[in-house]
């Protein structure tokens, strides 16, 4: 599986216990096979960290590693209920994010974060957030959090300047 990761820098050797651990999937390095999402985000990082300079660095999955992870791998499929209670979770720095080693799913991004907080911060119930959520396009992020993965399954291909 061809993936992508936005940023300021070049990353040919990807860190997983770096960055945010208040986000999505919790602390670990994220990937997206949307090319424009990753480069979207790297111009974001640029020019937040006024570096000018946004990168997307791309690499190989071996989806068959992630079979071999078992139950230490997660994909939510859809914004579901367990996908909600999941990022909520980990946005709060709780532990849900500790029983994977990869998470796949959607992303809580602009299009869906005001539904994610609303029902968090109980204006909306938990019908009324999917009723919502189910109308969202799902874009696509990928949470390695363990370095053995990193080395194991993920693999540079390249990177180009955007």
């Amino acid at each position: 599986m061809i993936l992508f990761h936005g940023s300021d820098k070049i990353v040919e050797k990807p860190v997983a216990n770096y960055g945010r651990n208040k986000v999505d999937f919790g602390q670990g390095f994220y990937l997206t096979n949307i090319h424009e999402q990753a480069a979207k985000w790297a111009r974001i990082i640029a020019f937040k960290n006024g570096t000018g300079k946004a990168f997307v660095s791309e690499f190989n999955l071996e989806e068959e590693k992630l079979v071999a992870l078992g139950n230490r791998y997660k994909n939510f499929m859809a914004y579901d209920m367990e996908w909600l209670n999941y990022v909520i979770d980990c946005r709060n720095g709780g532990n849900f994010q500790n029983q994977y080693d990869v998470v796949e799913g959607g992303v809580a991004n602009d299009n869906v974060i005001d539904t994610v907080e609303n029902y968090e911060n109980g204006i909306i119930t938990a019908e009324q957030a999917l009723g919502q959520l189910q109308y969202k396009k799902v874009n696509h992020q990928i949470c390695i959090r363990s370095q053995d993965v990193l080395n194991w399954a993920l693999h540079f291909v390249r990177w180009e300047e955007v």
